[in-house]
């Protein structure tokens, strides 16, 4: 396409006055009344009209279309020199989406050295607002969030869209362009543009994040239905649930006390849990012998909810003052890291608050349930009884929490959940391996939590076995343990499918030092192989002049090619290698701390062949973290049954940004509403893969609009809000799906059987 300058010459054919730009904003050109102070220059794109026209809020604007090409744009510049915005804190710019959808805009800022801050905006269909785009780099992260709020925001009485996220570097003193553009646009796409320009303060972006978030922990500016306004909110709906519950708990399916399903085929009852395949298809098994799908959810926890507080105070309507009663939840942690999930972050460590324990002290302060027993074991209603002191009752939390999950349909606790809950001996649970230590680790590139551990290094080994063994304390013979997780969401590879990303580890290995065990490992297997430099400078199709080259930090290999096909043989032979060192190490010292219980895999979120068929090798149970459509989608299910090994999903959720919290997690939907159908329709295609065994939603609770403690990750994926109050559409979809389980996996199993009375 080639660029074309357009005149502006304008006539407005009526009058209407444009509303006043807010203070603190300049304005450098009007669309409106156009001067030839700035080049306009289009791209697959233009002005329709020669004249502006009036919004129905009776603002005056004028339309651009973006017609459908590659990237449709349309850039300013000045007509001579520079812009100087080394006094402003963000270009702002009066616009409008002509369009009844959102559309997506790009923006890019150039300075004359050469430097760009990028951005992308969502701009939704609605009234006019200012677009304000930050002359720095910037995310959520650096308020200490995953997602910002959502856009736009009142100040000042006018609607102000922040750019969410800028990337990139800028000379402010040297503006030399800002670009709009849309990337491949199906169909011709409109906007009303109006004034140019930039903000000369920063109170704008301040006030979007001013108060926030109100006294129960929600998000204060938005509305939905479930929103809590009041104290007794949560009382009133504290005691409806429980009488719901009541009645959800005697509706299951009949079950041992384990949750295995009665009616059902039948299996060798041994003790403990494991695995068995039956007429082709995998089932778990309890220990009284009888079939369990694993209906589990993660994070069934109290103590997961707190968020910084410290040094952005602002951002929190009503904190509780020091010597009130819920000041008790204050506390203080250091979550610095270097990890990627932190990476950029600020209000990481400092005075924190848990808003999820004060709103439950809220709710069952007066009267309580403490002296009640499970409902899951009451056949008649007790009478409440009134607190013994105000404050978090961690046992009255537990057993209602289980109340909940068996009523929900949900017979497992997955990772992360407290102690107390497995405890109580009424579900079966299961626990992460942690390993952690100073052994060497490699990086992938992705390293999401952290580098991979060199498995090759002694003091992995010792760690390992430490992690273990401090796990396995007191549950080696406890039936109630379902099994052990691989650590979690490794970095096997880089994000990507190219073969530097599928083979990162091999690379990343090669980079470093000799001191490394990895790297070491990987020369040795090379050398065993080819003997000297010439054997594996005719294998790879490079010339390596001397072995020791090799030995240098920063070494890069050749990438695959057909001409050489040794090269991807020998990265998949290392990192093969590696797989199975990591996982026989876990393996047999599990075996030996733990040998009744079952090592269900890494819960893998990124994966090579290797990592996968090494994990079948050594593990009862393979895992993955899905956050898909549906499990197929997660990966090559062909491949995963030529393995013919049980698999968990044990991640997956769906998310929505309707109900408080800014991020819709890592698979989302357009509204609360959608969360239930995609629940059950994800838990219906598991069903339909014979080596499937069970699925674990991640998480119970909703986490803090302003970020947990961890990284900032601030979703609304739960099954429970920060108010501690169950988000009734959903659970009720859930019980639903979950309640088709034994219906579909079993098909022997009467209808009278299946609505038998529980076993306490």
């Amino acid at each position: 396409m080639i660029r074309r300058y357009l005149p502006f010459v304008f006539a407005l054919n009526f009058a209407a006055p444009a509303l006043a730009a807010p203070e603190g904003q300049q304005t450098l050109f009007s669309f409106i009344k156009p001067t030839d102070v700035v080049k306009v220059e289009n791209q697959a794109a233009s002005f329709p009209e020669l004249t502006a026209e009036p919004t129905p809020e009776g603002e005056v604007l004028r339309r651009y279309t973006f017609n459908a090409a590659d990237n449709p744009s349309l850039r300013l510049s000045p007509q001579s020199g520079d812009w100087d915005w080394s006094q402003a804190g963000a270009m702002s710019l009066r616009l409008q989406n002509a369009m009844d959808w959102a559309i997506t805009l790009e923006v890019r800022i150039e300075s004359r050295d050469g430097k760009v801050l990028t951005s992308r905006i969502a701009l939704p269909a609605g009234p006019a607002q200012t677009l304000l785009v930050p002359l720095a780099a910037t995310s959520p992260r650096t308020h200490g969030m995953r997602a910002a709020p959502p856009m736009p925001v009142s100040v000042e009485g006018q609607r102000v869209l922040l750019a969410e996220t800028v990337e990139g570097e800028l000379t402010a003193a040297q503006v030399s362009a800002v670009t709009l553009s849309m990337s491949k646009p199906d169909a011709p796409q409109s906007i009303l543009l109006g004034r140019f320009g930039v903000q000369t303060g920063d109170a704008a972006q301040k006030a979007v994040y001013t108060e926030i978030i109100d006294a129960y922990g929600q998000y204060a500016r938005g509305q939905w239905p479930e929103k809590v306004v009041e104290d007794q909110q949560l009382r009133d709906g504290a005691g409806r649930e429980r009488e719901q519950i009541r009645t959800w708990l005697a509706e299951r399916p009949q079950q041992d006390k384990f949750g295995g399903w009665i009616g059902g085929p039948t299996f060798e009852a041994k003790g403990f849990f494991r695995t068995e395949k039956r007429d082709g298809r995998w089932y778990l098994v309890t220990p009284e012998g009888n079939p369990f799908y694993s209906l589990g959810v993660n994070a069934v926890s109290a103590w997961q909810s707190q968020t910084y507080v410290e040094g952005r105070e602002g951002m929190f309507a009503a904190l509780p003052k020091d010597g009130e009663p819920l000041a008790a939840y204050y506390g203080s942690r250091d979550s610095r890291s270097n990890s990627g999930a932190s990476r950029g972050r600020a209000f990481d460590q400092g005075r924190w608050y848990d808003f999820y324990r004060a709103n439950l002290q809220r709710s069952y302060a007066e009267p309580c349930a403490t002296a009640q027993p499970p409902l899951a074991a009451t056949p008649a209603p007790a009478e409440l009884a009134p607190c013994p002191a105000p404050g978090f009752d961690a046992d009255r939390w537990t057993q209602h929490s289980l109340d909940r999950l068996q009523a929900w349909g949900f017979n497992t606790l997955g990772n992360w959940s407290d102690d107390t809950l497995g405890k109580a001996q009424r579900m079966p649970y299961s626990i992460p391996l942690s390993i952690s230590g100073d052994y060497a680790t490699i990086s992938t590139g992705h390293d999401w939590w952290g580098g991979m551990p060199d498995p090759f290094d002694p003091r992995f080994a010792m760690a390992a076995e430490r992690a273990i063994a401090i796990a396995t304390r007191d549950r080696r013979d406890d039936p109630w343990l379902l099994g052990f997780f691989a650590d979690n969401e490794l970095a096997w590879a880089a994000p990507g499918t190219d073969p530097k990303s599928r083979y990162a580890l091999a690379y990343g290995t090669l980079r470093l030092t000799t001191d490394v065990p990895a790297k070491r490992a990987f020369l040795k297997q090379l050398r065993d192989k080819y003997r000297n430099q010439n054997g594996l400078s005719k294998a790879w199709g490079i010339e390596l002049k001397a072995w020791e080259l090799m030995e240098d930090p920063g070494f890069e290999p050749p990438m695959p090619s057909p001409e050489f096909p040794q090269i991807e043989k020998d990265l998949q032979n290392f990192q093969r290698l590696f797989a199975t060192t990591y996982f026989k190490t876990i393996a047999d010292s599990l075996k030996w701390h733990s040998p009744n219980h079952m090592l269900l895999g890494g819960r893998f979120a990124i994966a090579t062949p290797e990592a996968i068929e090494a994990c079948a090798q050594y593990c009862d149970v393979l895992s993955f973290n899905f956050y898909v459509k549906e499990p197929q989608h997660g990966y090559d299910f062909a491949t995963l049954r030529a393995l013919d090994k049980p698999l968990m999903v044990t991640e997956f959720h769906f998310g929505s940004r309707d109900r408080g919290p800014f991020w819709g997690g890592v698979s989302e939907v357009y509204k609360e509403e959608e969360r239930g159908p995609a629940y059950a329709h994800f838990v219906a295609k598991a069903l339909e893969e014979p080596a499937i065994v069970g699925v674990h939603w991640f998480q119970y609770l909703d986490q803090p609009a302003s970020g947990r403690l961890l990284d900032g990750e601030n979703g609304h994926f739960g099954l429970v809000a920060i108010t501690d109050r169950p988000w009734q559409g959903f659970v009720e979809a859930v019980r639903k799906a979950n309640l088709e389980v034994p219906k579909q996996l079993l098909p022997k199993v009467e209808p009278a059987e299946a609505q038998a009375p529980a076993k306490p």
